[in-house]
Formats: C-alpha cells, sequence, structure tokens
C-alpha cells in the first residue's frame, strides 16, 4: 500500500515491542500459571481488544484530544493506576478458589478477558504508543492514512496475539519440567501482585 512506509520494518518493530516485558506479558503470564492455557488466552484476547479500542480512538483522533487535555490525561491516567494496584492487591489478598465448575470457570474466563481490557484501555502510555508510534509508517498527505492506520493498527494486534501466544505455551511447557506445588504458586501470585503495585508506581512516574 502507497499510503505506508516500511512495512517490514513496522512488523519488525512489532515483534521486538511484544517481546518487551510489561504489564499486559505480566498478566498473561499470572493468568497462565493461575488458571492454565486456556486463561492465557482469554487474556490475549482482553489485552487486544483493548489495543483495538485505542486503535479505532487514535484513528478518529479522540487520542489526540485526550492527550492535549491535561485534566482528562490525568483522569485516565489516575484510573489506570488505580485499576493497577487493585489488581496488584486482589493477588496478594485473594484466597485460592477450590472449586471447579463450569458455571464459575466461565465466570472466571470472563473476568481475566475484561480484566485484560481494562488494564489497556486505562493505561496512557498505550495511547501515546498508538498515537505517536503508527504514523511514523505513513506517508504525509496521503489520502488513505486512515485506512493505512487502521491496517498498521490491526498488524500489530495480530503480532501480538501470535508472539504472546508463543510466550505463554513456552513458560507453561518450561514449567512442566518443574514441580510447582500450590505454596509456590501461592508465593508466584503474590509476586506477580507486588509487580502490578511496582509498575503502577513506575506509571505514575514515567507517564
Amino acid at each position: 500500500m502507497s499510503a505506508i512506509n516500511d512495512y517490514y520494518l513496522f512488523i519488525i518493530s512489532g515483534i521486538l515491542l511484544n517481546l518487551t516485558p510489561g504489564v499486559d506479558i505480566l498478566y498473561i503470564l499470572s493468568s497462565a500459571f493461575q488458571k492454565g492455557f486456556k486463561a492465557s488466552i482469554v487474556a490475549i484476547l482482553g489485552i487486544n481488544t483493548g489495543c483495538l479500542i485505542h486503535m479505532f480512538i487514535s484513528i478518529i483522533g479522540l487520542s489526540a484530544i485526550l492527550i492535549s487535555s491535561v485534566f482528562i490525561f490525568n483522569i485516565i491516567k489516575f484510573l489506570g493506576l488505580i485499576y493497577l494496584v487493585y489488581l496488584g492487591l486482589s493477588l496478594l489478598f485473594s484466597k485460592d478458589d477450590k472449586s471447579s465448575s463450569s458455571k464459575k470457570i466461565d465466570n472466571s474466563l470472563m473476568k481475566i478477558y475484561y480484566k485484560g481490557i481494562f488494564i489497556n484501555v486505562l493505561n496512557p502510555k498505550v495511547m501515546i504508543f498508538f498515537l505517536a508510534f503508527l504514523p511514523q509508517f505513513i506517508n504525509s498527505g496521503s489520502s488513505e492514512s486512515s485506512f493505512a492506520l487502521l491496517i498498521l493498527g490491526l498488524t500489530f494486534i495480530c503480532v501480538s496475539i501470535i508472539i504472546n501466544i508463543i510466550i505463554s505455551y513456552s513458560a507453561l511447557h518450561i514449567s512442566k519440567n518443574f514441580n510447582i506445588t500450590n505454596k509456590i504458586k501461592s508465593l508466584i501470585k503474590k509476586f506477580v501482585g507486588g509487580l502490578f503495585i511496582g509498575f503502577a508506581i513506575k506509571l505514575g512516574i514515567d507517564v
């Protein structure tokens, strides 16, 4: 497409960005270790649904409006911080649910999905990424810029899904070689909860 510059470089950049540790990878892996591979897939879909929302916001220009308004941007930033702290505390103090009824499992998966959405929607860094990164690969003045942004956004989301599935599957496969007891799982959950709170503090400092 003539409206897109260096498409192959964009794909390579997308792969490298998805390999960079962050809140999304942490959430996907924590879901995988707690609930299994199916839960990690649901978390991946939730995270990328959040990306899809940011992509459409960027295309219609609302991200520029939100970022230009310090007040609105700070509200989104604050909500994101609160949500990450909430996730961290819920992992630190939650009790293991030994129930295995199909209804509870379905409800749990839906919660994982919606949490994934909120993690990305309330992350201003993701908003800035879609607003600032994607246009670098668009020809200025192109009449197809909106469609080109759509193609780039969908490409990034597809790359993200593939990379995250590989990471999740590989992590679970490697973990099978170790005897992970319930106590170790509990410690991992608390450690991840602490990391979520740490990410919230980092987000507050960096953004």
